[in-house]
């Protein structure tokens, strides 16, 4: 089977727009909806870098507490969040670049995640609400439900400009948000 000539030209620019980022280690952020895993999934296979998925460093007891429609609070995520820090420093320490998945929410999760850690990116998949909640009820998570969305925009900070976020709104397609992010990613580095 062939692929047709759209497929070769998004192909080709996520090829030619990988080459120009710099290696880092991406967390990329963002609401339960926003897409995280799919395109830090995405960015993985163009970029080859290793990819852990932040969802599967949940302690078991916070998996139980989402799955049963209660929202985790900040000390259910602390032993998470510290997990996060530590796949990232884990990364630091071999000199290696990765993308992890982590919703980083609040900023006092960010200083725990990413802090002050030299080679780190934030990547901030920013959505509206009615757009993520129309993606989020169309897809089923192992343990995230669509009722627990709204305490998910309750609880979020954005970033700020002095976090020196890379912020791409997620509408488009998966191919243009990735190409866009990696553009960014770039230009951000310069």
């Amino acid at each position: 089977m062939t692929r047709d000539k759209t497929d070769l030209d998004i192909a080709a620019a996520e090829t030619a727009a990988a080459r120009t980022v710099p290696p880092s280690v991406l967390v990329v952020m963002g609401v339960s909806g926003s897409g995280k895993s799919t395109i830090a999934l995405e960015l993985h296979r163009v970029l080859g870098w290793p990819f852990q998925e932040g969802d599967d460093l949940h302690p078991p007891a916070n998996v139980e507490k989402m799955r049963s429609g209660r929202p985790l609070d900040d000390a259910d995520r602390l032993p998470w969040l510290r997990a996060v820090a530590r796949w990232i420093d884990d990364r630091l320490a071999a000199g290696e670049p990765g993308i992890i998945t982590c919703s980083n929410l609040k900023r006092a999760y960010r200083e725990i995640t990413i802090g002050k850690r030299r080679g780190v990116r934030l990547v901030y998949l920013k959505g509206e609400e009615g757009t993520i909640h129309d993606r989020i009820v169309q897809r089923h998570h192992r343990y995230m439900p669509p009722m627990l969305l709204r305490s998910q925009f309750e609880t979020l900070e954005e970033p700020g400009d002095d976090e020196h976020p890379v912020t791409v709104t997620v509408h488009g397609s998966v191919a243009e948000t990735v190409i866009q992010l990696l553009h960014q990613l770039a230009a951000s580095n310069r």
